[in-house]
């Protein structure tokens, strides 16, 4: 088979005369996890939320920098704010490949797995967080092994009561429309917001580490003064 002849039958034109033609091909390692090859926009909008331990200058309202910056169980305080009605909503689990991002902060290879769980937090049939926890392989050894079957249990139940968990120190980024996160948090949302604010922590169980990042909704109390409410689509 003649050159110009591979190059059609790969959907290539033929090589003009006198002229180079250039294939470039994506790193793999640069294509988020569970990003189809060819959806070229989730590719070239995915851009990382920047992540600060500190509270900027501008732009963060009081109400919600102490949603953000509270040190203690989220679950504790969701479930304070609404009595009877907080429930877990499990949306997706399993084994996936975390974000170049997630990786440098787990200090995991980048092919490596981690153990996937993603969540809403609701209070009755409002989404307030969206949560997103990746576990390494490693942490789910031993007494570990528990962070897989909890079900619609809520996970701060089982970090805030064992007194080998220990928590490091506190991110928070602003979370913009085309970003993986703001993707993954509103996917099912209609209208939802331009930009959101979340918060990521990096846990260690018996020194091994697990990583949960929240996104506030826009439906939580303290944000409903800044920003528009937004509705669920019906779920089946």
């Amino acid at each position: 088979m003649s050159r110009n002849r591979d190059f059609a039958a790969c959907g290539i034109p033929a090589e003009p005369a006198n002229h180079v033609i250039i294939i470039i091909l994506a790193d793999p390692a640069t294509i988020p996890e569970q990003t189809p090859l060819n959806d070229l926009d989730s590719i070239l909008f995915n851009i990382l939320p920047r992540w600060q331990d500190h509270r900027p200058a501008h732009g963060l309202p009081d109400d919600l920098a102490r949603w953000l910056f509270d040190p203690g169980s989220l679950t504790r305080r969701l479930r304070q704010c609404c009595p009877n009605q907080f429930r877990v909503r499990v949306l997706w689990q399993g084994w996936s490949r975390p974000s170049r991002d997630e990786a440098r902060v787990l200090r995991l290879r980048l092919d490596a797995l981690a153990w996937t769980r993603e969540v809403r937090l609701l209070c009755g049939d409002q989404a307030w967080v969206f949560a997103r926890t990746l576990i390494p392989a490693a942490t789910l050894r031993g007494r570990g092994r528990r962070l897989t079957r909890l079900g619609s249990r809520p996970l701060g139940e089982v970090l805030f009561t064992d007194p080998n968990v220990r928590r490091g120190p506190m991110e928070i980024a602003r979370i913009v429309a085309g970003q993986r996160l703001h993707q993954r948090a509103f996917a099912g949302l209609a209208e939802p917001p331009e930009a959101i604010w979340g918060r990521r922590s990096l846990f260690r169980m018996e020194g091994r580490p697990l990583l949960v990042c929240e996104i506030f909704l826009p439906d939580l109390p303290a944000l409903s003064p800044f920003t528009h409410r937004i509705s669920f689509h019906h779920e089946h």
